[in-house]
Parts: C-alpha cells; structure tokens; sequence
C-alpha cells in the first residue's frame, strides 16, 4: 500500500454534490482512518444539504477572508486591476477567496483600468455563474424579472421594484426564489435581500441585454425625484452617446461630491464621458474625474490613466483645461515633489483659459484652491503676487472659503484678523462636506481655531477609518487633528494620529504629505526630550524638501529643530535654526509657522546674549497683526515683550500674558511662559512669588512629559531655595494621556467606554493601563483610586 511508504490524503471536493450511497461510504471510510496515516478532507459550503454524515469526525467553518487579506489576495492575483476597482470586488465578495480570484476575469480591460466603468452590479466569471446559474434559470419569468429589477436596484425595496414592474409583479413571485434560498423578503414585505452578492450578479448576468436596458429603464421612471439613482439608470440603459443623460450624470457626480461619495463621483464622471456626443466633453469629463481622483478619491494610478484618456480623446482640452492641469500639477507634486513645474503648470493655464474669471466656474475655484497649496508649500512670497491678483479679477467677488483662505493661511501674520469674523461664519455653518471641513480647517490652522470644530474633524478621520471617507480629506483630518492636539498637549494622541497619517500615505502612495506627519511626530520628539528621533525625522524631511523647492515642509522642520534645540539646552543650535525659520527682527512673510516659533527665537537670543536681536523681535512681534489671530498668539506676543523689558516693568506683562482665557488650551506654551516669569522674580528677589510660577510651570511639563523643561523649572525651583520634590513629581512618571487614562479606569469605566471618550482602540487604552500600573505602585485596576489619591495629596503638600 502507498501510506505504508508514504502518508496520504484523500480529498472531497462539494459533498453536498455526492449521492447517498456516495456519501455513506465516504463517512464509512473516513471514521476507520482515524489515527492512521491517511488522511481525509472533504468540503461542504455552508448551509448546503448532503448525506453526509459528520458525527465523530472533526469539523472546521471556515471564516470569509478579513478586509487586509482580501486585499492581499487581490493584489497578488490581479495587480493590474486599479486599487478603487479591488475595493469594490473586495466589497462585493465578502471574504469569498473564489469570488476575489474570478469577479475581476469578468470586467473588461478599460473597467480593470478604471478608464470605463464598472456596472452596478458586477459580471461574474463562466466559473462564478455556474455556482447559482441553476437555481436561477429554473424560477418563473416573472421571479426572474422582479429579482433583476431587484439586483439593479440595489437598494431592496420592494415598493420601488414592484412599481418597476408596472403590475406584471407582486412580492408574491418572490416565494419561488425564497424557497430556492436566493433571497429572503422581511415579514412586513418591505425589503428584499438577496442572500449573497454574487446571486444578484448571476441574475443580472444571465439577463439579456435588452432585458437589463428595460430594467433599469423601468427604475428610472420611477426615480424621477432622486437624481442620482435615475441618472445612473439612465446611463445603464442609453445606447450609443447622449449628451442629455451625459449632463445628468455630471450633475450626479457634482452632488456626489459635495456628499464626500469622491469614487462615486469619479464613476458617474467617467460613465458621463463614455456618453459624450462630443470629443471635447468627453475629455473635459474624464479631466475632470481625473482631478476629484487626486483631489478627493486617493486613486493617482486611476487619475493618470484617466488623464491619460482626457488627451487621447480630444488633446486640446485634454491638456488646457483647468481639471487637466490641475490633476497634472497634483501628480507632478506627489511623485517627484516638483513645486516649481506644477506650479508654473497651473498659473500658465489659469492665465491661458476662457473663464473670464468668473467667481462661479468651479474649475477655476479648484485650479485657485490647489495653487494656494502650491504657494504655501513654495515658501516664497514671491509665489502669491500672480494668485492675489487672479483674486483681484474675480468677478462678481471672490468664493468667501477661498477670500479667507489666502488670509488666515498665507500671511496671517499681516492680513489674518481682518478675515476672523467670516472665518467664524463658515465655522458655524459647517456641515459634513468633507472637503468643506477640511478646507475650513486650513483657514483655521494658524488661527489657533481648529478646536472649535473639533468634532467635524474627529469624524471625519473616524469616516476615513472605516472606508467611506476620501482618502486626501482623511489625511487632511489626520494632520488637523494632530496639530491641534500637539496644542492641547495631547502628545500621545498626536503622534498617534501622525503614525496613522504615515500609515495612509504609504497605502496610497501620498509621498509628498508624508513630511507633515514626519514634522508632528519630530515636534511630539523635540518637547519629550528625545533629540535624537527628532533630529532623524528633521533631516528626513530637509533631505526630501530641499531639493524639491518644497521650502514650506523645510520651515516647519526648522521648527521642529528649534523646540528640539531648546529642551536640549543647546541654545546656539536654537537660535541658528530660529533664524533660518524667520530673521531676528521679522515675522517672515508668507511663512505662517514663523509666528509659532517667535518666543522660541526670542528665548534663544537672549539666553545667548543676543540682546538687541531679541527686543527686535518682539518689536516685530507687537508690530504686527498676529496678537489679533488667537489668545494663544497673543501670549507669545505679551510674554516675548516681557522678557525683553527690563526690570519690574516685565512683571506686569507677564501677568498680563498669563491672565488671558483657555489657558487650558495651551499648557505647554503656558507653563513656559511660567518658567520665565518665575525665573524673572527670582532674579527680582520676589522669592514667593517666583516658587509659585516656577511651582506651576514644572506641574504644567510633568503632566505633559516634558522632561528637559521639567528639569529646568525644577532647578530653578532649587535655586530658589524650595524642594521640587513636593511639587507633584509622582505624577510625573505619568504622561497627560495616561493620567487621563488611569481617572477614567478610577471611575469603573471599561476600556471601550475609556476608549469612545478619548477616540482611541480599547487595544491601546488596555496597552496604556498596563504601562501605568508598574508606575504608580499598583497591579490592578481596584487600586487606581487610592493611587490616583496619593499623587494628589503629594500635589498639594510641596514648600511654600
């Protein structure tokens, strides 16, 4: 025998398939080879009826495939196909390992491309076909029409599909198809689904043509209120080109767009195209699915083989149109980070095209949008002049979102104020447009105002997690949301948010953004002391930049070296990169992260002599506008003018800054601010006064885990002549994060529920409690509340 020399397997392949007598032998066979060196594997699909008995034997379900595997899988089967199109197979197959192999072998190879496309309701393989071909082809005409009417609609309502039917149906017809287990009707006969996806596409499938061109004929006419669903409908059933259906469809892309649905408008778009009458709009369409695809969607392979179709179809336009050039600008800037080109791309066509400058023509108001991208990125005032005055010949006036734009993100520093009370009335209006809320952040980055829409932004990126949200607004969130809680002091969570943000840029291939989050987690690594990781990421993003012309992404690693040199104490260091972000004497214009660094350049000068440097600064400082953007600007304004007065007239400017409201917001910058002051009465011999600043300023970085400014506040506190030993340092093993963390677990919250206030996994709030633990003493939750109560009493009991 064959297993005495070697082991062997026997396979079944779909008992269900298999007689009686088949399948008694089977079952005899395979309970006798029970611990000898045969083995037996049959497989059954799940549900199915067969003879097979499987008692005494061992049985595994298998599971569909998770989201990361069926991605995999289609990559290494299909790595022609477009990642939107795997997406939707990987959508419609529901971890079917067969369904993710054969559903792309269906679709042609402009659909595969993403150049055409995709149906509703996706083709199936021969192979596909055959698995419910049978049952199908064997229910009633009329079964069979109300299911295909069913599987085009897509939305299981049976009230749309029996008035599709015009009378010749009822929900009656469906008990054929119920028996037969394709769908299941709910008890009050309102919904229909059908049992697995794939079903509805054999139904279409095996559906003529002309009987699916009626089909979704008979559901537009009963669609006339909803817009989108009747255009699509229409398109399926046009034959040969039509511009009216065409203009319907665009319109349907338009609304898709404003409901952040970026692929679904990039579909209709693109089927919109494919029903052009005319060269010229067909381009124009297929440029203009192109644009939302880099735009919104996170598709640059789809947008360039789409771009490359716009000039195939008609070259002129497929070259000048506004979409065109900016799509073309986009992939120059992500690919090779070439500002100067994609710029000069961009202007040239603004400057070319027949708009009139017309404030309504959305090609040219997104064309503007990007290139105040383009300019900030450039670092160079010198960039604006041309877009300030394509501003100027807006007519009847320029979009309010953009006018704000160019104030309160260029040079906020000059023009930012004057724009606050309409950047106050977007901010009210704000709805769930993705790309509104994303936009509105922009203007509201260097107004320190991204907190008071905290929640648009929370949701967005939640959105973005779970796949329905455009992958450029979800990385926009990311990197709002991070700045905003590198601000609060939430540094765990900014980093946190900045890895994920890194995560999604090598995902989707979004090189050029990657040195955002870079400048994030470089800042989080500069305040906490680690130099090192700081300095890596810094020169990670300098040696991308810099050739480039990327000198907007260069300021803000300035930045981060800065706050990096600062809490290592290196001061020189501090003050030759402070210089680089903005000369001493000036807040660099058209570089807006230069206000963010005034007080360290300031703090830098003085603590290296450099007197007359500093007090021009802050003369700069006070001379401008930025005291007039946010409270917090304003506190680096007041104190920057206090360190550089002398003597006791310093006191009361200090007093002033510190007096100023939501310090909560802004605990880092406070508790430096506190430092200063503190150190100033020290050297005024005001010795209670400066312990109390000095007291608080090292509480504000031990609770943020700034240890090389903890380390200073708590020398100074020495110097004069108090113990920091009282001053809260047994919470200073805790970072703001996990003290949140560990009150929260105090109260006898659960990790989910810990988890859903601070928007984090329960995984990592689990991961959290496990690091705080050793720190406080303790090894269990039940002892929280007593630790948490010690560190506060050590709180309150340091030397007055």
């Amino acid at each position: 025998m064959i297993s005495v020399r070697t082991p062997l397997l026997i396979v079944v392949d779909d008992l269900p398939w298999l007689d009686r007598a088949t399948n008694a032998v089977l079952g005899f066979v395979a309970r006798r080879l029970i611990g000898s060196r045969i083995g037996f594997l049959a497989a059954s699909r799940a549900g199915a009826v067969s003879f097979f008995e499987p008692s005494g034997l061992s049985t595994r379900l298998l599971e569909p495939l998770d989201d990361a595997s069926s991605a995999e899988l289609l990559a290494l089967a299909h790595p022609d196909v477009s990642p939107a199109v795997r997406r939707r197979i990987a959508a419609e197959a529901r971890g079917n390992p067969l369904a993710l192999v054969e559903l792309p072998t269906a679709l042609s190879t402009e659909q595969r491309a993403a150049l055409a496309a995709v149906p509703g309701v996706l083709p199936l393989s021969e192979r596909l076909q055959a698995i419910f071909a049978e049952r199908v082809a064997g229910l009633p005409d009329r079964s069979r029409e109300m299911l295909l009417i069913a599987a085009l609609d897509g939305t299981g309502d049976l009230a749309c599909v029996e008035a599709a039917t015009a009378g010749r149906g009822s929900v009656d017809d469906l008990a054929p198809a119920e028996r037969s287990r394709l769908v299941t009707v709910s008890a009050d006969n309102q919904r229909l689904s059908f049992r697995h996806p794939l079903i509805g596409s054999t139904v279409v499938d095996l559906a003529t043509a002309s009987e699916r061109r009626r089909a979704h004929q008979a559901l537009a006419g009963v669609l006339g209120d909803q817009l989108e669903r009747r255009a699509w409908h229409l398109g399926e059933a046009a034959v040969g080109r039509d511009e009216t259906v065409a203009a319907l469809l665009e319109e349907a892309a338009r609304r898709r767009l404003r409901r952040g649905d970026a692929l679904g408008a990039v579909s209709a778009l693109t089927r919109a195209a494919g029903l052009s009458p005319a060269a010229a709009d067909e381009s124009r369409r297929l440029a203009e699915a192109a644009y939302v695809g880099v735009d919104s969607g996170g598709e640059l392979e789809d947008a360039s083989r789409l771009l490359a179709g716009a000039q195939l179809a008609h070259p002129a336009t497929g070259r000048e149109s506004l979409h065109a050039a900016a799509a073309s600008a986009f992939l120059l800037i992500n690919r090779d980070g070439d500002i100067d080109t994609a710029y000069r791309l961009l202007v040239g066509a603004i400057e070319a095209g027949d708009h009139g400058y017309d404030a309504s023509d959305a090609a040219l108001v997104e064309a503007l949008h990007l290139l105040v991208l383009l300019c900030w990125y450039g670092g160079d005032a010198t960039l604006w002049q041309p877009l300030l005055a394509f501003m100027d010949r807006l007519t009847p006036a320029p979009p309010e979102l953009l006018w704000v734009i160019i104030r309160t993100f260029g040079d906020p520093a000059r023009t930012g104020p004057e724009a606050l009370p309409r950047l106050t009335k977007l901010i009210a209006a704000l709805g769930d447009d993705p790309t509104q809320v994303v936009r509105v952040g922009t203007a509201a980055v260097f107004a320190d105002r991204l907190g008071e829409f905290r929640w648009a932004t929370r949701r967005l990126v939640e959105q973005g997690r779970a796949g329905t949200a455009p992958v450029r607004r979800y990385l926009g969130a990311l990197m709002h949301l991070g700045l905003d809680y590198f601000h609060l002091g939430r540094w765990d969570d900014a980093a946190e948010l900045a890895a994920e943000g890194l995560r999604l840029c090598e995902d989707h291939d979004y090189r050029f953004y990657a040195w955002y989050f870079q400048y994030i987690q470089a800042a989080v690594a500069g305040v906490r002391g680690d130099g090192e990781t700081s300095a890596a990421l810094t020169e990670e993003i300098i040696r991308w930049a810099t050739p480039r012309g990327t000198h907007g992404a260069r300021y803000f690693a300035c930045h981060a070296r800065t706050l990096a040199a600062l809490g290592s104490g290196d001061f020189e260091t501090a003050y030759q990169h402070g210089s680089a972000l903005s000369p001493p004497g000036t807040v660099a214009p058209y570089i807006p992260i230069a206000m963010w660094g005034t007080m360290d350049l300031v703090e830098a000068a003085i603590r290296t002599g450099r007197e007359k440097e500093a007090a021009a600064h802050a003369a700069a400082m006070r001379d401008s506008e930025m005291a007039g953007l946010s409270p917090r600007l304003e506190l680096l304004v007041l104190a920057c003018e206090a360190m550089t007065t002398p003597g006791e007239e310093a006191v009361a400017l200090f007093e002033r800054a510190l007096s100023l409201p939501d310090q909560e917001r802004r605990p880092f910058d406070v508790a430096r601010v506190r430092l200063f002051h503190g150190e100033r009465l020290r050297r005024l011999r005001a010795t209670a006064q400066a312990r109390e600043q000095l007291t608080q300023a090292l509480d504000g970085f031990q609770r943020l885990g700034a240890r090389p400014w903890a380390e200073r506040a708590a020398a100074e506190l020495r110097a004069s002549g108090q113990s920091a030993a009282g001053a809260r340092l047994g919470a200073a093993a805790l970072t703001a994060q996990e003290l949140q963390i560990a009150t929260l677990a105090a109260t006898g919250l659960t990790n989910k529920q810990i988890a859903e206030q601070l928007f984090l996994s329960h995984r990592t709030i689990g991961t959290h409690l496990y690091q705080i633990y050793p720190k406080l003493g303790i090894s269990s939750r039940a002892a929280l509340r007593d630790a948490l109560s010690r560190l506060e009493g050590a709180s309150g009991n340091g030397e007055g």
